[in-house]
């Protein structure tokens, strides 16, 4: 079932973040921090790249520190994304945000301390891949997480509020907000794999369509989906004029429009033949979850 196995990955990466942090030195935000990583997510993006590496007979133990540092980014980002200044959700994950919890600026500093944790996570000495692969690693991280990734995409989302914007307008938004960490999960197997530049140009694509994927069944649990079982509000992105192909579209369009997309992704992974059944089982729970 996936969603032992989600649940069993999540575990693994808590594990290795508990461990990591526990070997750092003391601060005031640790506390912070953990509470934004270590939180009963599913953790889909480790899952995503631990799937993606038995395509390609992947050591699943040097896997490890791409998932950590993918889910530090995320949590930052979620983080970051609950201020008041931008979403101004109270929960995630069905517990108070951290801002909540800690208040908003040790919220800020341990999202930014979580943005830099990832980058470590990856150059560190005891991780031993070779240092072209670290620093194509870490190169494309910062592409994704940036301006030309999720912050960007971010401040799309917040300045396309209460505007009515086209169909690629929304895609590109949601493809920096959502769809570049899942490109960097898949580029970050290419890499692992050693596999050529225009190889680890196309598993990005592909990474790139799941985001997308992931956002879209994201923005059908907003409107159909259990408030406990998600974990937040719904039907936020409604009352915040959010642009979604939900609100451009409307929602039987839009899920033809996702359910096109998950073929097309399932059709990409087919030529890998049974080394591809975990990541395909992924793309079937992301967009038939109702929670």
């Amino acid at each position: 079932m996936i969603e032992n196995k989600l649940i069993k990955n999540a575990k693994k990466i808590d594990s290795f973040l508990i461990n990591y942090l526990k070997k750092q030195d003391r601060s005031l935000l640790i506390n912070p921090m953990k509470y934004g990583v270590i939180s009963g997510g599913k953790k889909i993006r480790s899952t995503v790249i631990l799937s993606a590496g038995k395509i390609f007979n992947l050591n699943q133990k040097k896997l490890i520190n791409i998932c950590a540092a993918v889910e530090c980014i995320h949590s930052y980002s979620l983080i970051h994304d609950d201020l008041p200044c931008m979403d101004n959700d109270s929960f995630r994950r069905g517990k108070p945000s951290t801002h909540k919890k800690y208040g908003e600026a040790s919220a800020v500093l341990a999202g930014n301390s979580l943005l830099t944790l990832a980058f470590e996570i990856i150059a560190d000495k005891k991780y031993v891949i070779s240092p072209n692969q670290k620093n194509d690693l870490i190169e494309f991280l910062a592409f994704c997480s940036g301006h030309t990734g999720i912050a960007g995409g971010q401040e799309l989302d917040l300045k396309f509020e209460n505007k009515k914007k086209s169909l690629n307008q929304i895609l590109i938004m949601q493809t920096k907000k959502t769809g570049k960490l899942f490109n960097f999960c898949l580029y970050a197997v290419g890499v692992l794999a050693k596999k050529n530049n225009r190889e680890k140009f196309f598993l990005s694509i592909l990474g790139e369509e799941i985001g997308l994927l992931f956002q879209l069944a994201d923005d059908f649990l907003d409107i159909k989906g259990n408030k406990k079982l998600v974990g937040k509000p719904i039907n936020k992105d409604g009352k915040k004029g959010k642009s979604t192909l939900i609100n451009l579209m409307g929602y039987e369009k839009a899920h033809i429009y996702a359910n096109n997309l998950k073929r097309k992704i399932l059709l990409k992974l087919k030529k890998h033949g049974k080394k591809a059944k975990d990541l395909s089982d992924v793309i079937h729970f992301i967009l038939g979850r109702n929670f």
